[in-house]
This record gives C-alpha cells, sequence and structure tokens, in this order.
C-alpha cells in the first residue's frame, strides 16, 4: 500500500542471537509487508555465529533496517527490553528471528487497532523446513480479547510476535521483570486501560523446532519443576502483578492483594482464602484456558492444596 502520510509510524523490533538458520527468510518477510510508515530496529545478544554478518548485508541494502549489538548478553527478556526502548514509533510490534510474517500482518493490525492497548493476531505453525503444520495457535491456547489484569493471574495466551502495542503501554511496562516474560507482562498492563483486540486472521508462520525460545522455555521449566522454586516462581509472580496493578482498579487491586496474603504460607486459613478466591473469579483466572465449568471448580478446589 501507498504511504499515507496520517499512517503512525510502526518499529518492527526483533531480538537477535544465534539466528543464523532462520533470520534472512524473517528479514526478508518483513521487507515485503504492504505497510510502509516502519522502521525496522534489530538489536543482537552477542551472537556467536553469522548473525551479525548477515544483519551487516542487510542494512547495506536496506535503510528502513537499524541494528544495535549489545556489550554484554542481556538475555532474551533485557534484549526486546533494550529494542523497545530504542524504538521512534507510535506503535511497537515485537518480532521473533525464526518466523515469517505475511506481508499484510501490519497493515491488517493498524487497520483494527481503533484505540486497543493491544491488538494481536493468529498464527499458523512450521516447521523448521518452513512446511506448514496444518495447525493454528487459536487450535492450542485461548486467543480473545482479554479484558482485566484478573485474567493474567496464572497464565496468558497472547504472544508478543503477534503484537502491536501502543507506545505508551511499552512505555507503562518498562522495566520487564526477569522472572515474567515480556509479552505476558505487556498483555498484562495493556489491560489496565481496556480490553485488547484480537484479530482472528493467522498473518504470522510460527516456527516449531528444537531451540526456539518456546521450546527453550518449556525445557528450561522442566528442569525447576521442583516444588520449592516452583512455588517460589509463583510467589515472585503475584509481588509483581499486585505491585503493578493500579490503585485505581480497585477491585483488580484488591483481587492481587488478597490473592498475594494468601500466598504467604500454606496455613488453613491461606489456603480456604485461595481457593475462594480463585472460586469467585475462575471464569477470568481461567478465561486463556478451554475448560468446563466442573474442570474449572477442581482447578480451584486444586488451590486450597497448593500455590500455583
Amino acid at each position: 500500500m501507498p504511504l499515507n502520510t496520517q499512517d503512525p509510524l510502526v518499529s518492527i523490533v526483533v531480538a537477535t542471537y544465534n539466528g543464523e538458520r532462520f533470520l534472512a527468510a524473517l528479514l526478508d518477510s518483513l521487507f515485503r509487508q504492504t505497510y510502509q510508515n516502519s522502521e525496522i530496529i534489530v538489536v543482537d545478544d552477542c551472537s556467536t555465529d553469522s548473525t551479525p554478518t548477515i544483519l551487516e548485508d542487510y542494512a547495506r541494502s536496506h535503510a528502513q533496517i537499524k541494528w544495535f549489538k549489545n556489550d554484554r548478553n542481556l538475555g532474551y527478556q533485557k534484549n526486546f527490553e533494550r529494542g523497545f526502548l530504542l524504538a521512534k514509533g507510535d506503535y511497537i510490534a515485537p518480532c521473533d528471528q525464526d518466523d515469517i510474517w505475511l506481508p499484510t500482518k501490519i497493515e491488517v493490525l493498524v487497520r483494527r487497532r481503533e484505540d486497543f492497548g493491544v491488538v494481536y493476531c493468529d498464527s499458523a505453525f512450521i516447521d523448521k523446513a518452513g512446511t506448514p503444520l496444518n495447525q493454528k495457535m487459536s487450535e492450542w491456547k485461548v486467543l480473545t480479547d482479554f479484558d482485566d489484569p484478573i485474567n493474567f493471574a496464572v497464565g496468558g495466551s497472547v504472544p508478543g510476535h503477534a503484537m502491536l502495542i501502543k507506545r505508551s503501554v511499552v512505555m507503562e511496562a518498562m522495566p520487564f521483570p526477569d522472572t515474567i516474560s515480556h509479552d505476558y507482562w505487556l498483555g498484562f498492563v495493556a489491560t489496565f486501560g481496556g480490553p485488547m483486540k484480537f484479530v482472528d486472521e493467522p498473518l504470522v508462520l510460527y516456527r516449531r523446532h528444537d531451540t526456539n525460545i518456546f521450546g527453550a522455555l518449556e525445557k528450561k521449566d522442566k528442569k525447576r519443576s521442583k516444588r520449592a522454586r516452583r512455588v517460589e516462581l509463583a510467589r515472585e509472580r503475584i509481588q509483581l502483578l499486585h505491585d503493578k496493578c493500579p490503585d485505581r482498579l480497585v477491585e483488580a487491586k484488591e483481587f492481587y492483594r488478597t490473592l498475594l496474603r494468601s500466598y504467604q504460607s500454606y496455613s488453613p486459613v491461606n489456603n480456604a482464602i485461595r481457593s475462594s478466591i480463585f472460586f469467585r473469579y475462575r471464569k477470568k483466572i481461567l478465561a486463556y484456558k478451554r475448560r468446563s465449568e466442573l474442570r474449572r471448580v477442581l482447578y480451584c478446589l486444586k488451590a486450597f492444596f497448593r500455590i500455583i
């Protein structure tokens, strides 16, 4: 589409680390975007493969791309954070180094943005060779117009690679915590201003392979499966969500205040409080999961015996 001077600037932020296998395909898909008013910010987290060479080659032939190399390895979360802070756009679109964006992705999301803090789309899975797997992310997770901070108490289903985010939301979310993924955190913060918008159309080809972040985090979680560490992370999560939730959202703030208190110990009183608040808010808490009413109730009962 031709550039319209009224179109907002969109910053596509790519976080790279040893991404030589798939990076060229990703960058080619970004340059095929039909939306014209955009910049591409790439932050490389001290790659030891040919990623910097690939980026240098693309930057020489495409003025749209600006790339930066960290002085030290920051890790996935902080690498994205730096990219967001370097972005100049009115809207920011996070991008994984191994996906492929369909040509109309940014155009569709910009046209559907209205005044939402976040608008996001569905994704179609491909394998490491780029072969379609005939599955969509919406078949695995509930993707919907989340509208309440309580939706993010124990889980969230807003994939960062599918987001278009208002700059004001990104700035409000800074800094990113170390123990909560940036897309989870951004989705949570976005609900402070109202609902986000889900566009039921796959606009990203999401590559499933053994070294992508999704798989890496799953493996990491398995290593951390010891009960003490799991409970510690759950307490940290609720503390972070409680502290970030603004006082003006009275119901949500009180929800997190009560939940935080119940997470401090396994006393019978705290167990009863935890299970009770899970039961009261079960539809909001489990909005990201496809569960029958019976399974929701059973989940609330489980909260009596364990910190989730």
